[in-house]
């Protein structure tokens, strides 16, 4: 006769290595009604997908981990501690990536991912709360530049609608490789970070302008290098973007009234743009990417010398922004802290952030969005 304990043990190991897991909750980003993947108190996590025809599955999270079929043909694994954070995953199906059909869906890495956030010890403050919303609505408009309908997504702050006379400042915020005007309001959670300051009055209410960081001109000439059309959204943004957004929103359009910021990408792509249109921003951002500085390089001969003279450009902007995340890539830390201490030395004001333990991932972005907001456009 089986003694209870034998029973326990057996059950056990028909569910699934994973489930003898206890204490773990399920994932802020699974779909509606899906228990799995679960998160345990360590930030280990759990998977678990029924696939009882397939041969071979894994997780690719950080790491490939493979798992493990039961009978009933669930597949279960549970990883090593995740850090704090979003980040996107796959399911690899007989050596194929593929969606996690529990998860949520965002497009990342080139392609739509599954993804998971792992709650942060420091995360209320992008949080939905029971405080006056702005709105991210979905602006299409046609450009003649790229020859093709764009699309981008556009913050109006609380109270916009109820006062058709009042007028506000404006942040373009850029998104990074591999992904687009969707990664700010969804992984990046800008809304409610936004929503939250403003209602502290810790940031001036602003409309934000998210657009896809991609845009190619099809009668220019294709690179014979690689093989590519050269990317124009700087231009693209100056010359249709701002325009476009002056005239459906109301918006401020003097120079003190505009900012750029964006992460990885979109932080260099905003010092291309910025550094070279310094009559139209004030406020410039570069999280975990700013000007691109290679070794030896004097920092006073970027942009055709636009920080030659540091006492004009320090009396010109009012805010310069550098952030990196202490456990970064070591090639991408080294480069922006690199460049901190290169404006250090030539005498250029600007605001340093580290990111403390965090990775190259969306956790080093939200808190940085979240200390730049409270920066810029104060009187």
């Amino acid at each position: 006769m089986k003694t209870l304990f034998t029973l326990l043990i057996g059950a056990m190991t028909l569910m699934g290595p994973a489930l003898a897991q206890t204490g773990g909750v399920p994932a802020s980003t699974n779909i509606p009604g899906q228990k799995y993947p679960q998160i345990l108190p360590d930030n280990r996590v759990v998977f678990r997908v029924k696939a009882p025809d397939a041969r071979k599955l894994q997780i690719d999270l950080m790491k490939k981990y493979d798992m493990v079929k039961d009978t009933s043909g669930f597949w279960t694994v549970t990883t090593e501690p995740v850090g704090e954070g979003f980040h996107y995953y796959s399911l690899i199906a007989d050596g194929i990536a593929i969606c996690d059909p529990a998860s949520q869906t965002f497009y990342g890495m080139g392609r739509m991912a599954s993804g998971i956030d792992i709650p942060d010890k420091d995360m209320d403050y992008y949080q939905p709360k029971n405080v006056p919303h702005g709105q991210v609505r979905s602006v299409n408009y046609y450009s003649d530049m790229t020859r093709a309908w764009r699309r981008a997504n556009v913050y109006t702050p609380p109270g916009y609608d109820e006062n058709p006379k009042k007028r506000y400042p404006v942040l373009y915020l850029q998104h990074g490789s591999g992904e687009d005007e969707t990664g700010w309001p969804t992984q990046g959670k800008m809304d409610f970070i936004l929503d939250n300051l403003i209602a502290e009055g810790k940031a001036t209410p602003m409309i934000v302008v998210m657009e896809r960081g991609y845009a190619t001109d099809p009668t220019r000439p294709v690179s014979t290098t690689n093989g590519m059309a050269p990317n124009v959204f700087p231009e693209l943004l100056v010359k249709e973007v701002i325009p476009m957004i002056d005239k459906s929103f109301r918006t401020l359009t003097d120079r003190d009234s505009r900012a750029m910021a964006g992460l990885s990408m979109g932080g260099f792509q905003t010092f291309q743009t910025t550094m070279t249109n310094l009559d139209k921003f004030a406020y410039i951002g570069g999280f975990s990417g700013a000007g691109r500085l290679q070794p030896g390089a004097d920092v006073k001969q970027l942009y055709d010398g636009a920080l030659a003279d540091a006492d004009a450009f320090n009396r010109k902007m009012k805010l310069v922004y550098v952030s990196i995340g202490t456990k970064e890539p070591e090639r991408m830390y080294a480069g922006v802290k690199g460049f901190h201490e290169a404006l250090d030395k030539a005498g250029i004001r600007h605001v340093y952030y580290e990111s403390p333990g965090t990775l190259h991932e969306w956790q080093t972005w939200r808190r940085s969005l979240r200390q730049y907001a409270s920066l810029i456009f104060k009187k």
